[in-house]
Protein backbone atom coordinates (compact mmCIF):
# COMPACT_ATOMS: atom_id res chain seq x y z
CA UNK A 1 0.00 0.00 0.00
CA UNK A 2 1.33 3.38 -1.01
CA UNK A 3 1.61 6.26 1.32
CA UNK A 4 0.25 9.73 0.34
CA UNK A 5 2.35 12.47 0.26
CA UNK A 6 2.06 15.37 3.14
CA UNK A 7 2.03 19.29 2.91
CA UNK A 8 4.04 21.22 5.14
CA UNK A 9 3.77 24.83 5.20
CA UNK A 10 7.24 26.32 3.94
CA UNK A 11 8.77 29.16 2.23
CA UNK A 12 11.22 29.28 -0.38
CA UNK A 13 13.84 32.54 0.23
CA UNK A 14 16.82 33.74 -1.13
CA UNK A 15 19.12 35.29 1.34
CA UNK A 16 22.05 36.78 0.34
CA UNK A 17 24.00 34.39 -2.38
CA UNK A 18 22.20 31.53 -0.66
CA UNK A 19 18.82 30.04 -1.09
CA UNK A 20 16.94 27.68 0.97
CA UNK A 21 13.60 26.64 2.31
CA UNK A 22 12.56 28.45 5.46
CA UNK A 23 9.76 26.62 8.18
CA UNK A 24 7.69 27.59 11.18
CA UNK A 25 9.08 25.34 14.16
CA UNK A 26 4.95 24.40 14.30
CA UNK A 27 4.19 23.97 11.02
CA UNK A 28 6.54 20.90 10.91
CA UNK A 29 5.10 17.62 11.66
CA UNK A 30 5.13 16.83 15.44
CA UNK A 31 8.41 14.14 14.76
CA UNK A 32 10.48 16.53 13.18
CA UNK A 33 9.95 19.26 16.12
CA UNK A 34 12.72 17.76 17.95
CA UNK A 35 16.11 17.61 16.27
CA UNK A 36 17.23 14.10 15.38
CA UNK A 37 16.36 11.01 12.43
CA UNK A 38 12.91 12.27 11.68
CA UNK A 39 13.68 15.70 11.43
CA UNK A 40 17.01 14.86 8.93
CA UNK A 41 15.28 12.72 7.05
CA UNK A 42 12.16 14.79 5.88
CA UNK A 43 14.52 17.58 5.25
CA UNK A 44 17.06 15.36 3.16
CA UNK A 45 13.58 14.44 1.07
CA UNK A 46 12.53 17.95 1.02
CA UNK A 47 15.88 19.20 -0.40
CA UNK A 48 16.06 15.75 -3.16
CA UNK A 49 19.02 14.04 -0.89
CA UNK A 50 21.35 11.81 -1.46
CA UNK A 51 20.82 12.13 -4.95
CA UNK A 52 23.45 10.29 -6.45
CA UNK A 53 23.18 12.21 -9.99
CA UNK A 54 24.02 15.58 -7.92
CA UNK A 55 20.92 17.73 -9.82
CA UNK A 56 18.20 17.78 -6.69
CA UNK A 57 16.08 16.85 -9.39
CA UNK A 58 13.54 15.43 -7.00
CA UNK A 59 13.55 18.20 -4.24
CA UNK A 60 13.73 21.66 -3.86
CA UNK A 61 17.63 21.94 -3.55
CA UNK A 62 19.82 23.08 -6.25
CA UNK A 63 22.26 20.78 -5.73
CA UNK A 64 25.26 23.40 -4.55
CA UNK A 65 26.64 24.41 -1.46
CA UNK A 66 24.77 27.52 -1.57
CA UNK A 67 20.87 26.51 -2.53
CA UNK A 68 21.04 22.99 -0.12
CA UNK A 69 19.81 24.64 2.99
CA UNK A 70 17.37 24.61 5.47
CA UNK A 71 15.98 26.89 7.75
CA UNK A 72 13.46 26.49 11.45
CA UNK A 73 12.51 29.17 12.57
CA UNK A 74 10.61 29.56 16.30
CA UNK A 75 9.67 32.45 18.60
CA UNK A 76 12.59 33.02 20.70
CA UNK A 77 12.32 32.60 24.64
CA UNK A 78 15.41 34.03 25.27
CA UNK A 79 15.24 37.32 26.91
CA UNK A 80 15.90 40.38 24.33
CA UNK A 81 15.82 38.35 21.39
CA UNK A 82 12.79 37.93 18.47
CA UNK A 83 13.04 34.70 16.80
CA UNK A 84 15.13 31.36 17.17
CA UNK A 85 17.09 30.61 14.54
CA UNK A 86 18.87 27.23 13.66
CA UNK A 87 20.17 26.54 10.13
CA UNK A 88 21.10 22.87 8.29
CA UNK A 89 23.36 22.38 5.87
CA UNK A 90 22.50 19.78 3.78
CA UNK A 91 24.45 17.26 1.81
CA UNK A 92 24.12 16.34 -1.81
CA UNK A 93 25.51 12.97 -2.17
CA UNK A 94 25.43 11.63 0.97
CA UNK A 95 22.20 11.70 3.41
CA UNK A 96 23.83 13.99 5.81
CA UNK A 97 23.00 17.58 7.73
CA UNK A 98 25.64 19.35 9.32
CA UNK A 99 24.26 21.39 12.28
CA UNK A 100 27.36 22.66 13.37
CA UNK A 101 27.36 26.53 11.93
CA UNK A 102 25.54 28.69 10.84
CA UNK A 103 24.76 30.06 7.52
CA UNK A 104 25.38 33.94 6.93
CA UNK A 105 23.77 34.79 4.06
CA UNK A 106 20.63 33.20 4.99
CA UNK A 107 20.45 34.99 8.34
CA UNK A 108 19.87 37.94 6.25
CA UNK A 109 16.33 36.63 5.22
CA UNK A 110 15.72 35.63 8.72
CA UNK A 111 14.61 39.15 9.73
CA UNK A 112 12.55 39.36 7.30
CA UNK A 113 10.71 36.00 7.37
CA UNK A 114 10.25 36.42 11.00
CA UNK A 115 8.07 39.91 10.60
CA UNK A 116 5.92 38.34 7.39
CA UNK A 117 5.17 35.21 9.80
CA UNK A 118 4.06 36.93 12.84
CA UNK A 119 7.17 35.75 14.94
CA UNK A 120 7.85 39.51 15.76
CA UNK A 121 5.87 41.82 18.18
CA UNK A 122 3.46 44.04 15.65
CA UNK A 123 4.48 46.72 18.31
CA UNK A 124 8.29 46.33 17.34
CA UNK A 125 7.32 46.80 13.59
CA UNK A 126 7.19 50.38 12.09
CA UNK A 127 4.51 51.82 9.99
CA UNK A 128 7.65 52.64 7.66
CA UNK A 129 11.27 52.55 8.43
CA UNK A 130 13.80 49.91 9.65
CA UNK A 131 12.84 47.45 11.91
CA UNK A 132 15.27 45.89 13.71
CA UNK A 133 15.44 42.23 14.31
CA UNK A 134 16.94 40.75 17.65
CA UNK A 135 17.73 36.86 16.18
CA UNK A 136 18.92 33.73 18.19
CA UNK A 137 21.25 31.83 16.11
CA UNK A 138 21.03 28.43 17.79
CA UNK A 139 23.47 26.25 16.14
CA UNK A 140 26.06 28.70 17.36
CA UNK A 141 24.35 30.64 20.23
CA UNK A 142 25.06 33.74 18.84
CA UNK A 143 23.23 36.81 18.63
CA UNK A 144 22.68 38.89 15.08
CA UNK A 145 20.74 41.81 14.43
CA UNK A 146 18.95 42.32 11.43
CA UNK A 147 17.95 45.89 9.87
CA UNK A 148 14.65 45.21 7.78
CA UNK A 149 13.34 47.49 5.39
CA UNK A 150 9.54 48.50 5.99
CA UNK A 151 7.00 50.03 3.87
CA UNK A 152 3.57 50.65 4.27
CA UNK A 153 3.63 47.86 7.46
CA UNK A 154 5.17 45.33 5.10
CA UNK A 155 8.69 43.77 4.30
CA UNK A 156 10.60 45.69 1.58
CA UNK A 157 12.02 43.11 -0.78
CA UNK A 158 12.74 45.53 -3.72
CA UNK A 159 15.22 47.99 -3.66
CA UNK A 160 18.04 49.58 -5.82
CA UNK A 161 20.74 47.64 -3.75
CA UNK A 162 23.33 45.26 -5.78
CA UNK A 163 24.97 42.40 -4.16
CA UNK A 164 27.66 40.86 -6.52
CA UNK A 165 26.77 37.38 -6.79
CA UNK A 166 23.33 37.75 -7.23
CA UNK A 167 21.85 38.79 -10.49
CA UNK A 168 18.86 41.17 -9.30
CA UNK A 169 19.17 44.61 -7.40
CA UNK A 170 16.93 44.54 -4.27
CA UNK A 171 16.92 45.94 -0.69
CA UNK A 172 19.24 45.97 1.32
CA UNK A 173 19.12 44.43 4.60
CA UNK A 174 21.81 45.31 7.35
CA UNK A 175 23.40 42.56 9.44
CA UNK A 176 25.04 43.10 12.49
CA UNK A 177 27.13 39.52 13.92
CA UNK A 178 27.71 40.44 17.89
CA UNK A 179 30.70 39.08 19.19
CA UNK A 180 30.87 36.67 16.76
CA UNK A 181 34.18 35.09 18.19
CA UNK A 182 33.97 31.56 19.81
CA UNK A 183 33.95 32.00 23.63
CA UNK A 184 36.11 29.54 25.59
CA UNK A 185 35.25 26.58 26.34
CA UNK A 186 33.13 25.92 23.01
CA UNK A 187 34.29 23.60 20.02
CA UNK A 188 37.27 24.98 19.28
CA UNK A 189 38.30 27.02 21.97
CA UNK A 190 38.83 31.08 21.76
CA UNK A 191 38.69 33.11 18.53
CA UNK A 192 42.53 31.77 17.40
CA UNK A 193 42.37 28.30 19.09
CA UNK A 194 46.03 27.86 19.07
CA UNK A 195 46.67 30.78 20.36
CA UNK A 196 48.92 31.78 17.58
CA UNK A 197 47.85 34.53 14.84
CA UNK A 198 49.68 32.05 12.15
CA UNK A 199 50.55 28.50 12.70
CA UNK A 200 52.47 25.93 10.86
CA UNK A 201 49.89 23.45 9.34
CA UNK A 202 51.52 20.00 8.63
CA UNK A 203 49.75 18.54 5.94
CA UNK A 204 50.38 15.21 4.23
CA UNK A 205 51.34 15.10 0.99
CA UNK A 206 51.47 19.04 0.44
CA UNK A 207 53.92 19.91 3.36
CA UNK A 208 54.17 22.83 5.78
CA UNK A 209 52.07 26.19 4.94
CA UNK A 210 51.35 28.96 7.07
CA UNK A 211 47.91 28.97 8.19
CA UNK A 212 45.71 31.70 10.03
CA UNK A 213 43.63 29.93 12.32
CA UNK A 214 40.34 31.49 13.57
CA UNK A 215 36.68 30.84 14.79
CA UNK A 216 34.87 34.27 14.19
CA UNK A 217 31.55 33.95 12.35
CA UNK A 218 32.31 30.26 11.27
CA UNK A 219 35.56 28.30 11.99
CA UNK A 220 37.97 29.32 8.95
CA UNK A 221 41.24 27.92 7.92
CA UNK A 222 43.32 30.58 5.85
CA UNK A 223 46.28 30.09 4.10
CA UNK A 224 48.09 31.76 1.36
CA UNK A 225 47.31 31.32 -2.45
CA UNK A 226 51.16 31.23 -3.42
CA UNK A 227 51.53 28.73 -0.84
CA UNK A 228 49.17 26.01 -2.33
CA UNK A 229 49.85 27.34 -6.24
CA UNK A 230 47.54 29.55 -6.42
CA UNK A 231 47.08 33.47 -7.95
CA UNK A 232 43.59 34.23 -5.79
CA UNK A 233 42.19 35.36 -9.55
CA UNK A 234 40.86 31.46 -9.85
CA UNK A 235 36.98 31.29 -10.70
CA UNK A 236 34.86 27.71 -9.73
CA UNK A 237 35.93 26.12 -12.46
CA UNK A 238 39.29 26.49 -12.41
CA UNK A 239 39.50 24.20 -9.42
CA UNK A 240 35.96 22.56 -8.86
CA UNK A 241 37.06 20.26 -12.18
CA UNK A 242 40.31 19.39 -10.36
CA UNK A 243 39.34 16.24 -8.34
CA UNK A 244 42.98 16.35 -7.24
CA UNK A 245 42.78 19.71 -6.03
CA UNK A 246 39.35 19.29 -4.29
CA UNK A 247 41.44 16.41 -2.71
CA UNK A 248 43.93 18.61 -1.24
CA UNK A 249 41.78 20.90 -0.47
CA UNK A 250 40.15 18.53 1.69
CA UNK A 251 43.21 17.38 3.35
CA UNK A 252 44.28 20.62 4.35
CA UNK A 253 40.79 21.08 5.88
CA UNK A 254 40.49 17.66 7.49
CA UNK A 255 44.07 18.88 9.28
CA UNK A 256 43.25 22.34 10.25
CA UNK A 257 39.98 21.06 12.20
CA UNK A 258 42.36 18.11 13.60
CA UNK A 259 44.67 21.62 14.92
CA UNK A 260 41.57 23.31 15.47
CA UNK A 261 40.51 21.26 18.14
CA UNK A 262 37.27 20.87 16.17
CA UNK A 263 37.80 17.15 15.70
CA UNK A 264 39.72 14.72 17.60
CA UNK A 265 40.33 11.99 15.21
CA UNK A 266 41.29 12.96 11.35
CA UNK A 267 38.44 10.67 9.91
CA UNK A 268 35.90 12.75 11.63
CA UNK A 269 36.26 15.43 9.65
CA UNK A 270 33.89 13.43 6.83
CA UNK A 271 31.18 14.52 9.56
CA UNK A 272 31.71 17.74 9.80
CA UNK A 273 31.32 18.67 6.05
CA UNK A 274 30.12 22.45 6.74
CA UNK A 275 32.73 23.63 9.17
CA UNK A 276 35.89 24.73 9.41
CA UNK A 277 36.07 26.23 5.84
CA UNK A 278 39.23 26.51 4.31
CA UNK A 279 40.00 29.79 2.19
CA UNK A 280 43.18 30.98 0.05
CA UNK A 281 44.30 35.03 0.10
CA UNK A 282 46.65 36.90 -1.95
CA UNK A 283 47.50 40.34 -2.49
CA UNK A 284 44.63 42.93 -4.72
CA UNK A 285 45.26 41.72 -8.36
CA UNK A 286 42.72 42.72 -11.58
CA UNK A 287 41.15 40.06 -12.91
CA UNK A 288 37.47 39.14 -14.22
CA UNK A 289 35.12 37.79 -12.26
CA UNK A 290 32.64 35.01 -13.38
CA UNK A 291 30.02 37.46 -14.67
CA UNK A 292 32.50 39.02 -17.02
CA UNK A 293 32.61 42.02 -14.92
CA UNK A 294 36.67 43.64 -14.43
CA UNK A 295 37.50 44.17 -10.60
CA UNK A 296 40.27 46.25 -10.39
CA UNK A 297 42.93 45.90 -7.98
CA UNK A 298 42.93 49.44 -6.99
CA UNK A 299 39.01 48.74 -5.95
CA UNK A 300 39.55 45.78 -3.44
CA UNK A 301 42.24 45.43 -0.63
CA UNK A 302 43.00 41.77 -1.01
CA UNK A 303 41.43 38.53 -3.21
CA UNK A 304 39.98 35.82 -0.96
CA UNK A 305 38.55 32.36 -2.41
CA UNK A 306 36.59 29.92 -0.36
CA UNK A 307 35.53 26.10 -0.21
CA UNK A 308 32.14 25.29 1.06
CA UNK A 309 31.22 21.36 1.35
CA UNK A 310 34.49 20.69 -0.45
CA UNK A 311 33.53 22.71 -3.68
CA UNK A 312 34.93 26.16 -4.62
CA UNK A 313 31.85 28.78 -3.71
CA UNK A 314 30.78 31.32 -6.15
CA UNK A 315 30.58 34.21 -4.41
CA UNK A 316 31.50 34.25 -0.77
CA UNK A 317 29.43 32.43 2.82
CA UNK A 318 28.59 35.34 4.77
CA UNK A 319 29.61 33.37 7.63
CA UNK A 320 33.24 32.78 5.97
CA UNK A 321 32.91 37.29 5.39
CA UNK A 322 32.63 37.52 9.32
CA UNK A 323 35.85 35.67 9.65
CA UNK A 324 37.54 38.13 6.54
CA UNK A 325 36.66 40.66 8.13
CA UNK A 326 37.59 39.78 11.99
CA UNK A 327 40.86 38.69 10.47
CA UNK A 328 41.64 41.81 8.61
CA UNK A 329 40.64 43.60 11.63
CA UNK A 330 43.60 41.97 13.50
CA UNK A 331 47.85 43.18 12.41
CA UNK A 332 49.68 40.03 11.71
CA UNK A 333 46.75 37.48 10.62
CA UNK A 334 47.91 36.04 6.96
CA UNK A 335 44.29 38.03 5.87
CA UNK A 336 45.60 41.42 7.19
CA UNK A 337 49.06 40.94 5.97
CA UNK A 338 47.48 40.22 2.24
CA UNK A 339 45.51 43.36 2.75
CA UNK A 340 48.68 45.39 3.37
CA UNK A 341 49.26 45.14 7.33
CA UNK A 342 48.16 47.48 9.68
CA UNK A 343 45.14 48.10 11.81
CA UNK A 344 41.76 48.66 10.11
CA UNK A 345 38.15 48.16 10.95
CA UNK A 346 36.50 47.48 7.29
CA UNK A 347 37.69 45.72 4.53
CA UNK A 348 36.83 45.09 0.69
CA UNK A 349 38.01 41.75 -1.00
CA UNK A 350 37.37 40.59 -4.15
CA UNK A 351 35.49 36.83 -4.82
CA UNK A 352 34.85 34.83 -7.73
CA UNK A 353 31.38 36.87 -8.36
CA UNK A 354 32.64 40.34 -7.43
CA UNK A 355 33.60 42.18 -4.63
CA UNK A 356 32.60 42.53 -0.91
CA UNK A 357 32.72 44.81 1.89
CA UNK A 358 32.76 43.61 5.44
CA UNK A 359 33.44 45.82 9.11
CA UNK A 360 34.43 44.57 12.01
CA UNK A 361 35.47 46.15 15.30
CA UNK A 362 38.33 44.28 17.41
CA UNK A 363 40.42 44.81 20.16
CA UNK A 364 43.33 43.76 22.12
CA UNK A 365 42.61 43.19 25.65
CA UNK A 366 44.84 41.78 28.39
CA UNK A 367 47.27 40.08 25.28
CA UNK A 368 43.94 38.14 24.00
CA UNK A 369 41.80 39.67 20.59
CA UNK A 370 37.89 40.31 21.17
CA UNK A 371 35.85 41.39 18.43
CA UNK A 372 32.53 42.85 19.27
CA UNK A 373 31.04 42.86 16.07
CA UNK A 374 31.06 42.20 12.41
CA UNK A 375 28.88 44.23 9.83
CA UNK A 376 27.91 43.62 6.53
CA UNK A 377 25.35 44.30 3.61
CA UNK A 378 22.85 41.69 1.93
CA UNK A 379 19.34 41.66 0.78
CA UNK A 380 16.68 39.07 0.90
CA UNK A 381 13.20 37.91 -0.79
CA UNK A 382 10.87 35.37 -1.00
CA UNK A 383 10.41 33.33 -4.32
CA UNK A 384 8.07 31.51 -3.51
CA UNK A 385 5.32 30.45 -0.44
CA UNK A 386 2.63 28.08 0.24
CA UNK A 387 3.48 24.51 1.15
CA UNK A 388 6.19 21.73 0.41
CA UNK A 389 5.28 18.18 -0.49
CA UNK A 390 6.77 14.89 0.53
CA UNK A 391 5.83 11.55 0.93
CA UNK A 392 4.07 11.20 4.35
CA UNK A 393 6.63 7.79 5.50
CA UNK A 394 9.38 9.47 4.29
CA UNK A 395 10.84 10.38 7.97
Amino acid sequence: MTTPQIKIPATYMRGGTSKGVFFKLDDLPEAARMPGAARDKLLLRVIGSPDPYGKHTDGMGGATSSTSKAVILSKSSKADHDVHYIFGQIAIDKPFIDWSGNCGNLSAAVGSFAISNGLVSKSRIPENGICTVRIWQGNISKTIIAHVPITNGEVQETGDFELDGVTFAAAEVKIEFLNPAADEGEGGGAMFPTGNLIDQLDVPGIGSVKATLINAGIPTIFVNAADIGYSGTELQDAINGDAAALARFETIRAYGALKMGLINDINQASMRQHTPKVAFVAAPQTYVSSSGKTVAATDIDLLVRALSMGKLHHAMMGTAAVAIGTAAAIPGTLVNLAAGGGARQAVRFGHPSGTLQVGAEATLINGNWSVTKAIMSRSARVLMEGSVRVPGDCF
